[in-house]
């Protein structure tokens, strides 16, 4: 069976659309479907024959993308027992307003994106028909990444600002394609996904909401392991370089990782080693040898590189690939 044939069992997909049920069960149907997302439906609108589609799939990293295209409705609250996870949304079409738990409101325009934890209320009114992609990415995919101590809350990105339009893009592009994309092309958006939402993460949390110092830190954490995310292949990679990098010395970048209750040493290696394990599962790397991964990832040698993996992962590169192929 070829690699992408393969990776493909990986992908669970499910569509669902009210069109071919009576009218007196779509609303119904469509709180299940709906509840299967975990989005918790206020209120629906509109009168006469209710319509709502989504298209779903869950990617080889746990990622849900759901396009949804429906009437008027309302998104309220939060839904319980669900793993803790990160979600965003672009509007695609239509007109929406976000509410904060604190009463906050910011009025949506088509591109804009927002964002939230699974764990904290808020609103979502849509006052037309609409398209929405909505995405969600478990707090364990983004953990590696999320070294420095951010507070994640409802947030809102417009779309016209900066890189958010770029980040907006994206997510329009892939929501277009979304029926049609296999888990090969599925793991570079993820990828981007991952480190977009990392930055808009860390943009959101201002120094002055952590209260000063502390929040000045972070930030400067999460620029430091940006900047070792572009040095990972480098075998010579090391904490005086990153130091140099960043104009600060050694003794104080030390510190810094320390307060996130970490060590430089162990940080690089685990985000080398999450390197390696995307690239043994992916089918683009399928004709790399298990000692070319590890060497394109900054380890000197391939018996240290297995040591270090079944620490981590608890089977050895090479188990880990079969049995991801099986």
């Amino acid at each position: 069976m070829p690699p992408e044939a393969t990776q493909a069992k990986v992908m669970n997909t499910w569509q669902f659309t009210t069109a071919s049920l009576p009218e007196a069960r779509r609303r119904d149907a469509w709180r299940d479907a709906m509840q299967k997302l975990h989005l918790p439906i206020g209120k629906t609108f509109g009168t006469g024959n209710f319509y709502g589609s989504v298209s779903c799939l869950v990617s080889p990293m746990g990622i849900e993308f759901a396009r949804i295209n429906s009437e008027s409705q309302t998104i309220s609250g939060r839904a319980p027992n669900q793993a803790a996870a990160i979600w965003l949304g672009v509007l695609l079409a239509g007109k929406a307003t976000l509410t904060e738990s604190d009463g906050h409101q910011s009025p949506m325009s088509v591109g804009d994106v927002i964002y939230g934890p699974t764990d904290v209320e808020a609103t979502l009114n849509f006052e037309t028909d609409f398209q929405l992609l909505i995405i969600k990415a478990p707090r364990v995919a983004l953990g590696p990444r999320l070294i420095a101590p951010l507070t994640p809350r409802v947030g809102y990105l417009p779309a016209d600002v900066g890189v958010n339009h770029v980040f907006s893009g994206m997510l329009r592009a892939t929501a277009d394609v979304l029926e049609s994309l296999t888990s090969i092309q599925l793991r570079p958006v993820e990828l981007a996904l991952t480190e977009f939402l990392i930055t808009c993460l860390a943009a959101e949390d201002k120094p002055i909401a952590r209260g000063g110092a502390a929040g000045a830190r972070a930030a400067h954490l999460h620029r430091i392991c940006q900047t070792i995310e572009t040095m990972l292949g480098d075998p010579k990679l090391t904490l005086a370089n990153v130091a140099a990098e960043h104009g600060v010395s050694p003794r104080y970048l030390q510190k810094l990782f320390a307060s996130a209750g970490q060590a430089f040493s162990h940080y690089v290696r685990t985000r080398r080693l999450e390197r390696c394990r995307a690239d043994l599962i992916s089918p683009l790397h399928a004709q790399l040898s298990i000692s070319e991964i590890c060497f394109r990832w900054g380890f000197n040698g391939s018996a240290h590189f297995s040591h270090a993996f079944r620490d981590q992962y608890g089977v050895s590169p090479r188990e880990y690939r079969r049995s991801a192929n099986t």
